[in-house]
Order: structure tokens, then sequence, then C-alpha cells
């Protein structure tokens, strides 16, 4: 199988080109630089292996949760790739590959993947691995780190210590680990094969935050409504 994967969803670029059994990987400076960074790693990336664009069997790429800058790149650069080669793209969890690569880096098989989501929020999700793939328990999350109540010695793996520090579960085992362009294309041919590729124009970034506002914005009228 042939493969591009990339993230730009924290503030480290993450690309990886798969060529049959052999892989290829890259990374620098993300948020503002990525843009500018971005394609001419990937088609350097590209050479390295020894591929062209068509060659693909899809361009997996990290739709979020992360930075709004870093995702708007990702899917703007998958798409343009996934268009002029005339291949699917294949959107990829952030916090999903925040596990996988706590699962290849650290051994873990059950954990809270947590991001950073700057203003003084954190974005995370429970994982666990069975029977060889990862399953959720439960929706995405957004909260302040200090709303995020874990029992003793629960895995947390992400960047968000480094931010909040005790702020953030300070009874938890936390690990750093990142959504690196690796872990997408371990789970690539799982994701493949449940039929998650979509068209080129299909590459979007999965806001969290959004949905949190509006939920807020609708509570916060609901008060209002109650007090009148």
């Amino acid at each position: 199988m042939n493969l591009l994967a990339l993230d730009t969803s924290t503030d480290t670029f993450s690309i990886a080109v798969q060529k049959g059994q052999a892989n290829w990987q890259s990374s620098g400076p993300g948020g503002a630089q990525s843009s500018a960074q971005l394609i001419p790693a990937i088609k350097a990336l590209m050479a390295q292996a020894g591929l062209g664009f068509s060659e693909l069997q899809a361009i997996a790429f990290g739709r979020g949760p992360g930075s709004f800058t870093g995702l708007r790149t990702a899917c703007a650069v998958a798409q343009g790739l996934a268009f002029a080669a005339r291949i699917p793209v294949l959107p990829v969890d952030s916090l999903l590959a925040v596990a996988e690569q706590a699962r290849a880096q650290h051994g873990c098989e059950a954990l809270v993947a947590v991001l950073d989501a700057r203003m003084n929020e954190v974005y995370h999700a429970a994982f666990h691995w069975r029977q060889g793939k990862w399953s959720s328990m439960a929706d995405f999350g957004l909260c302040a780190p200090e709303a995020l109540d874990l029992p003793t010695g629960t895995v947390v793996a992400g960047n968000a210590q480094a931010a909040y520090g005790s702020r953030l579960a300070p009874q938890a085992r936390h690990l750093q680990a990142l959504p690196t362009a690796e872990a997408m294309l371990r789970l690539a041919p799982a994701l493949l094969a449940q039929g998650l590729a979509v068209p080129a124009d299909q590459a979007l970034p999965h806001y969290i935050r959004d949905k949190v506002a509006q939920t807020t914005a609708e509570r916060a009228a609901a008060r209002q409504a109650a007090a009148a």
C-alpha cells in the first residue's frame, strides 16, 4: 500500500510516506510556519520514496481537533494534492492518532488522549485497544484542565501537561505523545477497510470548540429566558 500522511494540528508538523513495507518520516515547526514548509517537505519525502502522487492509494490527514490554522492547512494541502492526483483522502482524528502514538511509544492500551486546546482548555477522549483496534469510550470533549476529573493512575497521553502542569489530572500518569503521521499510517489500513476514505472535496476539519461554544450560547440564552 502506498500512502501519504500529514498532520499540522499541533505546534509540530509531521509527514510520513509509505511505499509497500517501507516508510519515510519528516517533521518540523508547526503553526504559521507549517503552511510555507509543508508542501516542499512533502515533495522532498515523496522524492525520497520514489513515488508520484498518482501512485498513492490515499492521502491521510489529521482532521482535528487541534490548532484552527493547522487544521485548515492540513485540509487544504490534502485536498489540493488529492484533487490533482485524483485519489481519495482519509480523515484521521488527531486524538486517535495520539492514542496510537502512545501505544507504539509507551505500550498503552487504555488511556485518555489529551491535546492543548489553548484558551485554558484541553481536548480529550478515552480510548481502549481491543482485538487489534481502538475504540472510543465517549464523544470527544473540551474542558478546562481542572475539569478533567480522572481516577488515580489513569494514563493520560498528549501534549497538554507541559502547558498546564498540576492543573491537569494531578493523580494521573502522564505520558508525552503527539498525533504523528507515522501513527496515522498505522491506523490507515483499518480505517480504509471501514470505508472511511472520502473524495478530496470532503477534506474537512473537525472543530470541537465550535460545538461547545454553540452549546454554551444556547444554555446562556435559556438562562436569560428563564430569568425574564
